[in-house]
């Protein structure tokens, strides 16, 4: 069977695919990307995108309570029209999925709206049988979320189906402890819902600094949403139109109107051909690559959450966009530097992270200093708030480089940026004392730690 060539095909269409499809043509190649689903993956159709909508909505929410209390004439209990919001944010969406198009359509990228797997090493096979022949093939195809298994699994939902509610749930159980966890918790506490927190482990978010994810356990706890650790979720059953949940250590009275798992994601590998062409994955089922994207295959690359190293959405388009400097754009060295990535969480308030955490500094590094603030922002403080902001710097070494921070408040996600900056740069906590705060902001208080 004839085959067409090109010079790159790309396996998913997701913020990955897309990245490596745009640089690829950019540098002149001929592109095919295949996606069967809406474009953007995960990120713009069920994750970051349609999550940071929700989540300004709760943002919203919550400062119209201190609006009150300063003054404003707003209602107790504000009401929100649901639908019109999932409208507004799925608007937003469409338009995210019409650009996307627009510019593969302007660059010349070929769209083939079927699924693929890999033939050979040169060649992947559509689902319609018809062969797709290039010097290189990128396979983005992102992860889904997972469910444990027990009985009555089936009737909770993952974080995909939070994103398919028709209105909002008036009790709601979130299991797991994870960023995903916390972040839905978070949302809809503050937009009305009643939400428990069911955590097999002893803390929140495990792989961040120790010392921060407490304080946003308590925050939460400060805003209404119940926490309870060490707890096992063994088996849900319908009762009465609700869902009940059999649990050992945990609330007494277990019945929600709806349960969501956030219990981790998995690599989407399983039929695409891999180990039959050779590309190696490992015990959790994600493709193995090098520090350049290449797995065990010559010609074969692979990007983004498929390959479970540092899941988030600008990694997966770095490193995309350097793949192609290096095969297609003369810069035979390029490649992503996976150090010091800085991440948030959007809690309320979010949480930013970069660099390493204290315990991880010290299994590092003989001399750890850390230093701290811990205040309450302005508008908490005029409108009577109970949540609190905590900063958290770590340094290392004589000349104290910051090789962490990590901040809990209000915009957290957006005072970051700049700092990761520093971060990546070397900077010390010297240079950072020289550095004139700007006040009054949160801000300055990254400066000014003691």
């Amino acid at each position: 069977m004839s085959a067409d060539s090109y010079d790159v095909v790309v396996l998913g269409g997701g913020s990955g695919g897309l990245a490596a499809a745009f640089r690829a043509a950019g540098h002149g190649a001929r592109v095919a990307m295949l996606e069967p689903a809406p474009l953007g993956g995960t990120c713009v159709n069920v994750g970051c995108v349609p999550k940071k909508a929700m989540w300004l909505a709760a943002d919203l929410a919550e400062r119209i309570h201190l609006a009150r209390e300063l003054g404003f004439d707003v209602p107790d209990e504000p009401n929100l029209d649901w639908s019109r919001l999932i409208a507004r944010r799925q608007r937003y969406i469409a338009n995210i999925h019409t650009s996307y198009q627009k510019r593969l359509d302007e660059t010349g990228v070929a769209r083939i709206s079927r699924r693929g797997r890999l033939h050979d090493a040169q060649t992947v096979e559509c689902e319609d049988g018809t062969l797709l022949r290039a010097r290189h093939i990128v396979i983005a195809t992102g992860a889904h979320p997972l469910k444990p298994e027990f009985p009555g699994a089936e009737l909770g939902g993952v974080s995909d189906d939070f994103f398919a509610l028709k209105e909002r749930p008036e009790r709601v159980a979130l299991i797991g402890g994870g960023y995903i966890a916390v972040e839905l918790a978070g949302v809809l506490r503050a937009l009305g819902s009643k939400v428990a927190l069911l955590v097999r482990g002893q803390r929140l978010l495990p792989q961040f600094d120790a010392e921060l994810s407490d304080h946003l356990a308590e925050n939460l706890r400060l805003q209404g949403v119940e926490l309870h650790f060490g707890c096992e979720v063994q088996a849900l059953q319908r009762q009465h139109g609700r869902i009940h949940a059999t649990l050992r250590n945990g609330p007494e009275h277990a019945l929600f109107d709806t349960v969501l798992f956030a219990t981790g994601r998995a690599p989407n590998t399983k039929g695409l051909g891999l180990e039959k062409a050779g590309v190696k994955l490992d015990d959790k089922g994600a493709i193995v690559v090098d520090d350049f994207q290449n797995t065990a295959v010559d010609g074969v690359y692979a990007v983004g959450d498929v390959t479970g190293h540092v899941t988030l959405t600008p990694v997966a388009i770095a490193a995309a966009r350097r793949l192609m400097d290096r095969l297609l754009g003369g810069q035979p060295e390029a490649r992503l530097d996976y150090d010091n990535v800085p991440s948030v969480v959007f809690a309320h308030p979010p949480l930013g992270t970069v660099g390493l955490s204290e315990q991880e500094a010290r299994e590092r590094f003989d001399r750890v200093t850390t230093y701290h603030s811990r205040f309450r922002p302005m508008l908490q403080a005029l409108g009577d708030g109970q949540v609190r902001t905590v900063f958290k710097m770590v340094c290392a070494g004589e000349d104290e480089q910051v090789v962490g921070i990590h901040l809990l408040g209000e915009s957290a996600d957006e005072i970051l940026q700049g700092f990761a900056v520093a971060v990546k740069a070397g900077v010390t906590r010297r240079q950072m004392e020289d550095t004139v705060a700007i006040h009054p902001t949160s801000a300055e208080e990254v400066v000014l730690m003691k």
